[in-house]
């Protein structure tokens, strides 16, 4: 069995795709089930799933199993509400806003949707109420779990900060670089929802009096955190579809481009292209300290790198379950021109529905199996 302390797991964003990640995290831990991250980084939907894995204690193949399941069962109305009373009123509230300069009598309306039932699902599969998830620390100090970060996005001071739960016994590595810092503190339910709040869509989550939302937006370096915390290895997995030359050149959209189709793009390059460069560029560092004497490598060290992304386009696949979203959801989405784009980013995101992650899952089980040797040689190395 290979040494895997120093192996850290990096999930990143992209609301219900994240069920992707899920289906990858199941076939590694079914066919290697020794090889057990010991850091775990994770943003906005990359990073519940992170906190489901620290938090709970059972055995790690099985918490996989346990993580899948609730995937499985999680229905749209699980996350936010979409009755179309709510959405009406909410939709209201924003015109209302927009019509009379900030002068409206009406309460703003914080989002377009109400998270609420989401933190009920948190709290429950957390096992954890207000104050820190407990099972964090018991998985610190059960010594299979070195470090656990999340990263939100500060509405309050435009930064990016990475909150890190360690031992108490261990050694904080505390980084600060331009717009982004870490910050040392038991992590509770707000910062998972803080770190999941899609921008507009969900409401902002106040974290010790600042304001907070997903964690991607500027989060400039994706494997910053766990390199920080002593990575020697990262398996980090994307929700990005890598597309071919041909597949980029086509276009999306026929005519001016819908507010879906915009989002969507804005979307992508916030939350998801950021990994791409960052990966590219660790494995330029690697080669150029590899050219180095050991002498001179000053503390530097090379970093393995795999990174997993699926093999087909997570937005086209939403297009095919559309129709099943409820109904005043999905006349909200249609309003914003959801059914004039070939590949559906921005509705891919929240397309919590069974029949989507249940496909997610699948595909996630069969790109990991496809790359089966890649993972046997990078956990062997």
């Amino acid at each position: 069995m290979a040494d895997t302390r120093g192996l850290a797991l990096v999930l990143s964003g992209g609301g219900a795709r994240a069920a992707y990640q899920v289906g990858v995290l199941s076939y590694l831990a079914r066919e290697f089930p020794n090889d057990v991250p010991d850091i775990l980084t994770g943003v906005s939907a990359g990073g519940i799933n992170a906190a489901f894995l620290a938090a709970r204690q059972e055995p790690y193949s099985e918490k996989i199993a346990e993580l899948a399941e609730m995937w499985r069962d999680l229905h749209i109305d699980q996350v936010f509400s979409v009755g179309l009373g709510d959405l009406a009123w909410r939709s209201v509230r924003w015109l209302g806003r927009l019509g009379s300069g900030g002068k409206s009598p009406l309460p703003n309306a914080k989002s377009m949707v109400d998270t609420t039932p989401l933190r009920e699902v948190l709290e429950r599969e957390l096992r954890a109420g207000k104050g820190p998830i407990p099972g964090i620390q018991t998985s610190l100090w059960d010594g299979w779990l070195h470090a656990f970060a999340l990263t939100g996005s500060s509405y309050t001071t435009g930064q990016s900060i990475t909150w890190v739960q360690t031992r108490e016994d261990g050694v904080m590595p505390e980084w600060e670089r331009p717009a982004r810092k870490s910050h040392c503190c038991p992590i509770r339910v707000d910062h998972v929802m803080a770190s999941s709040a899609l921008p507009f869509f969900f409401p902002a989550i106040e974290v010790d009096g600042a304001w907070y939302g997903d964690g991607g937006i500027r989060l400039t370096a994706p494997l910053s955190p766990a390199i920080h915390l002593g990575a020697k290895k990262i398996i980090a997995v994307t929700t990005r579809y890598a597309r071919t030359r041909e597949e980029a050149d086509r276009p999306m959209i026929s005519g001016y481009p819908p507010p879906a189709q915009v989002a969507g793009v804005l979307f992508n390059a916030i939350f998801l292209d950021q990994l791409d460069g960052d990966a590219m560029q660790l494995r330029q560092i690697n080669g150029m300290i590899e050219m180095l004497p050991e002498d001179k490598r000053q503390g530097l060290r090379p970093i393995d790198l795999m990174v997993l992304r699926p093999s087909e386009d997570l937005g086209r696949l939403a297009n095919a379950y559309e129709a099943e979203l409820p109904k005043g959801f999905r006349f909200l989405t249609r309003g914003l021109g959801t059914r004039e784009t070939r590949s559906n980013d921005m509705l891919s995101l929240v397309m919590f529905q069974p029949d989507y992650v249940k496909r997610l899952l699948e595909l996630g089980e069969s790109d990991a199996e496809r790359r089966r040797a890649d993972f046997a040689a990078f956990l062997a190395r």
